[in-house]
């Protein structure tokens, strides 16, 4: 048995299910659990209790108390209310889809920041969450690499992390101005996230900044992320969420960027102003004139999405 059909509008979602085979002959036999994030439903078959759905997050949140749910004919339907009426699902469950589909309602353009202390996991958390939200991925260090004609490592032992970061700064000046870009910033000393005066052009966009946590488990890890954002002792913490990861390993690619989206879907549906103060940002902010930084085929003052990602 599966869900024969999802539907989102008017401030509700409904799904209906194909029960026709199951021998359901009394709506007793039913059973339909929610919570405001999660959806059971269970059927009595044949004296047999059989899980039909079993969705342990959903989207977004519902008003669980009005949940309506009827048999019709051969279907199950099951109608929720949407705490967020105006948010559009693009299924029921918060998958990576179902993320990457429903972001950009939310991110309006605006550009990503990933900062952190490694630019390659940087890099790859960027390069992925690009690829699935058709936004443009951009490397701070093929950039400054591309302009110079020298490495990272080869600019740092030659004149220092100081010169590193300052030219990064110039980078993220140009780029701030850009909409529908990811952007991965340069980790450790020589990246201009890493300093507290550096972060004027990074707040043109949403920053996420990827801590490698040594928590034993999801709550000391957000005990962690508190306490590193209230110390304020990191320059990282300046950035709009923090996602921490239990070490890396490059399989884990996409889990990290998911959680990247869960946690900007959590923070622009709190604060629904928030992309319209970047966006103004945007508009107020000025572009620098670092040579050979402009990411290939975009044109910063186009709305259109970039065709060659």
């Amino acid at each position: 048995m599966g869900m024969t059909s999802f539907t989102d509008g008017n401030g509700e979602v409904e799904l209906r299910l194909d029960i026709g085979k199951l021998g359901i002959e009394n709506s007793r036999d039913v059973f339909v659990d929610v919570d405001d994030m999660s959806l059971l439903v269970r059927a009595k078959s044949d004296g047999t209790l059989q899980t039909l759905m079993n969705v342990k997050q959903l989207f977004d949140r519902i008003k669980s108390s009005e949940t309506i749910w009827f048999i019709d004919e051969d279907q199950l339907v099951v109608n929720l209310k949407k705490v967020e009426q105006e948010l559009k699902w693009p299924d029921i469950d918060e998958s990576w889809e179902s993320l990457t589909s429903g972001i950009t309602q939310l991110l309006t353009g605006i550009s990503l920041h990933i900062v952190g202390d490694s630019t390659d996991i940087n890099e790859a958390v960027a390069k992925e969450l690009a690829e699935g939200i058709g936004y443009l991925p951009v490397c701070t260090s093929e950039l400054l690499e591309s302009a110079t004609q020298k490495s990272i490592d080869t600019w740092v032992s030659l004149e220092g992390v100081d010169s590193v970061a300052e030219a990064e700064c110039v980078v993220l000046e140009s780029l701030s101005s850009h909409v529908r870009t990811v952007v991965a910033t340069l980790g450790g000393k020589q990246g201009a996230a890493s300093r507290f005066d550096k972060w004027q052009y990074l707040h043109a966009g949403f920053t996420v900044w990827l801590s490698v946590s040594n928590a034993n488990d999801e709550a000391s890890a957000k005990e962690e992320a508190r306490r590193s954002v209230s110390s304020g002792n990191i320059a990282y913490a300046k950035a709009d969420v923090v996602v921490k990861l239990g070490g890396w390993d490059p399989e884990y690619t996409r889990a990290v960027a998911q959680g990247c989206l869960v946690a900007l879907k959590q923070l622009t549906l709190a604060d629904k102003k928030l992309a319209g103060k970047k966006s103004l940002y945007i508009r107020l902010g000025c572009r620098g004139d670092w040579p050979n930084i402009e990411p290939p085929g975009w044109d910063p003052d186009s709305d259109a999405p970039p065709t060659n990602i």
